[in-house]
């Protein structure tokens, strides 16, 4: 019988059993055969996720687990089967390695998770990473992402009207502030210098950006990728809360022209990482607008404040930027990452600082509007549609909600300071201003000694055995630094509306029994 037939030959392989891989042939294609048990996709998946909705939504949002099975790198090595084979391996294993990924890994998600500037579980704004991650959408042409680009679009044009563009703007979602902050430095660039697109930096002058001592790295790391290079980055001195000396910043700005240099951005800082200082922005516009900068307002840590009535206050004069970076991952909760720059320039300038017109996506002829392609003036190609996770979050809280979420989290930090205030051993290094909240714990053996080197000494010393001890417990997680000629201190960030009192007060008693005695 001729093998193109309609019926099968005796030669041919039995009929599948589904219910049994095991009995499950081979699918036959024409570059060979499949195994057809990798393509039993929804019981894998369905397996799965029985596992993230046990060990993940479950256990790691459980005040009674702990916040991390902690191993060093060799261990984990010897736990984790990390080499990869010429041969897949069983359905089982694979769902083991799944367990293993999860039981070693830190669960930011824990109500006593306070390391970073983001915590917490955000449950639809996970469902919209699920969501995304399973359409597998890449946010360049209209044509590929149809509901995620107006999307996209709706949410940036919201967070416009919450910095207070009343005429809109522009904006992208990309991957992260330190992404935002580098496309302020070009953008602001392209608007002083537009020919350095074409011409590089040799037909550029020497430009200088100035930026406070307490800016994010990623301003320094802007300046070295694009060019301008870091000892052009010009610090300006902060105060003793870390906000940046706005008649230092003038003074700056002299010091370079009288250089011969060409001033043309300067980086505001809207909660800074350690302090959760706020940069007086209103004043610093002033002086942008007197010698003609780009001002950039890096607010991806306290752009959250502008949903709060009672706190938005911490931004007053943000409408005046030219640029904004706002991460709702952070202190919003939405999942990682999800970091927006905004624009208020509406002259398509961010399309035309990044614009490489690549013919094979963006035809001018297409049969829809073509405005609505958005990758041309993203430096990225593929982009993961971020603004999701912040929409359906958004939808499903509404504004009002969002608002509570951050007066909630300041009233928390706040508590939490009157605690130490309170408490024998415990100094706080300034009243916060933010979800910050900065303080050391001094050791019995410690605290009859005066506040000399070599207290400060031996202090310094402290922070680092409490983490160390924590970690290895598994009970919670706090960061801790130095900060200028500031000892180790440690730094709690206060965000997530899991978190109560009593954990506040657990903070306060763990670090005390770690470290009682140092």
């Amino acid at each position: 019988m001729d093998e193109l037939d309609g019926n099968p030959s005796e030669s041919q392989s039995p009929a599948a059993d589904p219910e049994d891989p095991q009995k499950c042939p081979p699918v036959v294609t024409d570059i060979g055969a499949l195994n057809c048990s990798s393509l039993n996709v929804e019981s894998f998946i369905e397996q799965s996720i029985a596992i993230i909705m046990e060990d993940v939504v479950k256990k790691a949002t459980d005040v009674t687990e702990k916040v991390c099975e902690w191993r060093s790198p060799e261990q984990l090595k010897e736990l984790l089967d990390l080499e990869l084979t010429d041969g897949g391996e069983s359905e089982s294993k694979i769902l083991q390695h799944c367990r293993d990924a999860i039981r070693y890994s830190i669960k930011t998600t824990h109500p006593r998770f306070f390391n970073q500037l983001y915590a917490g579980m955000e449950p639809y704004s996970m469902v919209a990473s699920f969501i995304t991650e399973a359409l597998k959408p890449s946010l360049y042409t209209y044509e590929v992402a149809p509901v995620f680009t107006l999307i996209e679009d709706a949410v940036l044009r919201k967070m416009m009207e919450m910095i207070g563009w009343e005429e809109g703007g522009d904006g992208i979602f990309n991957a992260g502030g330190s992404m935002s902050n580098m496309y302020a430095v070009n953008l602001a660039r392209y608007h002083h210098y537009p020919h350095i697109k074409e011409l590089g930096l040799s037909a550029a002058p020497r430009l200088v950006i100035f930026t406070s001592r307490e800016c994010h790295y990623s301003i320094s790391k802007a300046a070295a990728l694009l060019g301008v290079g870091t000892k052009n980055v010009y610090v300006v001195p902060s105060d003793n809360r870390g906000k940046m000396i706005s008649s230092a910043l003038e003074e700056q700005i002299k010091t370079a022209k009288s250089e011969g240099a060409v001033p043309f951005m300067v980086n505001a800082t809207a909660g800074t990482t350690v302090l959760g200082a706020f940069d007086p922005i209103e004043e610093i516009a002033d002086i942008c607008e007197k010698y003609n900068l780009w001002l950039h307002v890096d607010a991806c840590w306290g752009g959250a404040a502008l949903m709060s009535q009672k706190h938005k206050h911490l931004l007053k004069g943000i409408h005046r930027a030219n640029s904004v970076a706002w991460n709702p991952h952070k202190m919003l909760m939405a999942c990682l990452q999800c970091s927006a720059f905004l624009v208020r320039d509406k002259t398509h300038l961010l399309q035309r600082c990044h614009s490489a017109q690549a013919s094979y996506l963006f035809q001018q002829d297409k049969f829809y509007d073509v405005s609505y392609d958005t990758g041309d003036k993203s430096v990225q190609c593929s982009r993961k549609p971020d603004a999701f996770k912040f929409w359906l979050m958004w939808k499903a809280l509404g504004t009002r909600e969002l608002e509570q979420r951050v007066d909630r989290a300041l009233a928390m930090a706040r508590y939490l300071a009157q605690e130490v205030e309170k408490r024998e051993g415990f100094r706080l290094l300034m009243d916060p201003e933010y979800a910050n909240v900065c303080f050391w714990y001094i050791p019995p053996s410690l605290r009859n000694l005066s506040d000399g080197p070599e207290f400060w000494k031996k202090l310094h010393t402290v922070a680092p055995v409490i983490k160390e001890r924590m970690m290895k417990k598994g009970s919670m997680m706090v960061g801790y630094q130095p900060h200028g000629d500031k000892a180790n201190f440690f730094r709690m960030i206060i965000i997530s509306p899991q978190v109560s009192k009593q954990d506040m007060d657990f903070v306060l008693d763990e670090i005390h029994n770690l470290g009682k005695d140092l």
